[in-house]
């Protein structure tokens, strides 16, 4: 009887499989009619001040909608703000400073690179033409040769470097922002 006793006593919260058990209990027959009655009123009146609140909430919101309008505040405009804030905070993070300075130097280097490789171009296509004179560039070098040569071969580490440098910064940029995450 006292473990009993000390089960109604405890004071902790009901947690889980207790919540169910007591919404699945009938007090009522412990109840008497005075406290029957007591509670249908506070219920009734727990009611009425829940729906009041929903009418005063409803009213506010109509009178918010009402004032938006006369600023000539609407969707699109809260909509274009919004972004224009998110923009500026995604702008301000560490993690947008630091891809966008790793993407302009990447790009810096990529830049260099190509006008590299288009310097390397030219100048094989002028050593070809001044070795070629009267000659078609099929008559003056084959495809073949033209691999094995210095400036090919230069060429073709220049593309492989760059190949492997953009790989190299779009992993990193993956990595912190999974890291970031």
């Amino acid at each position: 009887m006292e473990a009993q006793a000390q089960g109604l006593l405890e004071t902790e919260a009901l947690q889980g499989r207790d919540d169910d058990t007591v919404a699945s209990a009938d007090f009522s027959s412990m109840l008497s009619e005075e406290e029957r009655e007591e509670l249908k009123a506070e219920l009734v009146q727990l009611e009425d001040e829940i729906t009041t609140l929903r009418q005063v909430l409803s009213a506010k919101e109509r009178h918010l909608v009402e004032i938006k309008q006369k600023l000539g505040m609407n969707l699109m405009n809260e909509l274009k703000q919004n972004f224009s804030r998110s923009w500026y905070d995604v702008q301000t993070t560490t993690a947008y400073k630091k891809t966008h300075e790793t993407l302009s130097h990447a790009g810096q280097k990529a830049t260099a690179a190509f006008s590299n490789v288009g310097t390397a171009i030219s100048k094989k296509f002028g050593d070809m033409r001044s070795h070629s004179i009267g000659y078609s560039i099929r008559h003056s070098i084959s495809m073949p040769a033209m691999r094995n040569s210095p400036t090919f071969k230069s060429f073709e580490e220049r593309v492989e470097t760059t190949v492997t440098s953009l790989k190299v910064f779009f992993r990193r940029r993956r990595y912190e922002e999974a890291k970031e995450e």
